[in-house]
């Protein structure tokens, strides 16, 4: 198992072999990581090198746009679940300072006639990129079939029946959220591109950022920097994992540093998909995972309930 300065490296080949060794190495080595520090870099994720780069270019020429044209697709009373987001509206849990950063939401695809579809606002359609949704939706699409395969592992590492989560995620309340960090013009007091937290959701895969800054922070308390190599992407565990698992998967408080100032002028672009489940799903801690010397943690709670809490800690949601 190779490095990713300071975050394990795992195959995804291995887990899809069909070999059960290789298969078992791949649960174990996750597992493994994921009890320790809640990140890992993943080779061989689907995502091909074309289809990132076309996303960062229409990603980056939606950022470009006029302030008045961004804000066009910014739609109230969604809680920014669809759409645009403006500069610094969200904030860290525990936080009034709003981050940095400005962001777009691609969300679930329903093309089955789930009834589920009802609880999702559409996509936004950008009427000034023509290519901007079809590859966006082609990027979601890729990620959610890869998050599948990573939470089948985890699955059977806790103990569960392989498919065990995929009927929790089939249209789930998954997100794919762009998001740009604009240059930094004046001294930012407190503010940072974004402030120490936990992802929300089940877990998250992100597309390798345009610029250092990422950083995790160990068992030791120590803030480690994330990059992942050429052709990996990385995927961290979320606190609705972390509870359903009763704290055996850890979901590793993260940042966004400003950069030296000698980089203020140079915007950042990174390209999370965040792992939602249906907002039914149990977060209940699993049976599995409890035993004596590991009480359970947590009250029961949906996945809905769990979201809705979160969003209004974070500023989205009033």
């Amino acid at each position: 198992m190779s490095q990713s300065i300071g975050i394990p490296s795992v195959d995804l080949n291995d887990f899809l072999s069909g070999d059960p060794q290789r298969k078992n190495a791949f649960v174990q080595a996750l597992g493994k990581a994921y009890e320790d520090i809640g990140f890992v870099a993943l080779k061989n994720h689907r995502l091909s090198d074309e289809l990132s780069a076309a996303l960062y270019r229409e990603v980056k020429a939606f950022f470009k746009l006029p302030t008045d044209i961004k804000a066009q697709y910014e739609i109230e009373g969604i809680a920014g679940q669809r759409g645009y987001t403006g500069f610094g509206k969200e904030h860290a849990k525990g936080r009034n300072t709003g981050d940095l950063k400005e962001f777009w939401h691609f969300g679930q695809y329903v093309e089955d006639g789930d009834a589920i579809a009802k609880e999702y606002p559409e996509n936004i359609e950008v009427a000034e990129l023509p290519d901007f949704n079809r590859i966006g939706k082609e990027a979601y699409q890729t990620l959610e079939a890869t998050g599948r395969d990573m939470l089948r592992a985890l699955a059977l590492y806790l103990g569960l029946e392989e498919t065990y989560f995929d009927a929790h995620i089939h249209n789930g309340n998954s997100i794919l959220r762009p998001i740009h960090y604009p240059p930094i013009t004046e001294e930012p007091q407190d503010a940072v591109r974004a402030a120490e937290h936990e992802d929300i959701n089940l877990i998250t895969l992100l597309m390798g950022a345009s610029a250092d800054g990422l950083q995790v922070l160990n068992k030791a308390g120590e803030w480690i920097p994330v990059t992942a190599l050429p052709g990996q992407i990385v995927v961290n565990v979320g606190d609705m994992l972390q509870r359903h698992s009763n704290n055996k998967l850890r979901s590793t408080t993260h940042r966004v540093v400003n950069p030296p100032r000698e980089k203020w002028a140079e915007s950042r672009f990174s390209i999370p998909f965040f792992l939602h489940p249906r907002s039914e799903m149990p977060l209940d801690c699993l049976p599995e995972c409890i035993d004596a010397e590991h009480p359970k943690q947590y009250e029961d709670i949906t996945a809905g309930g769990y979201l809705d809490e979160r969003l209004r800690e974070i500023g989205l949601k009033s």
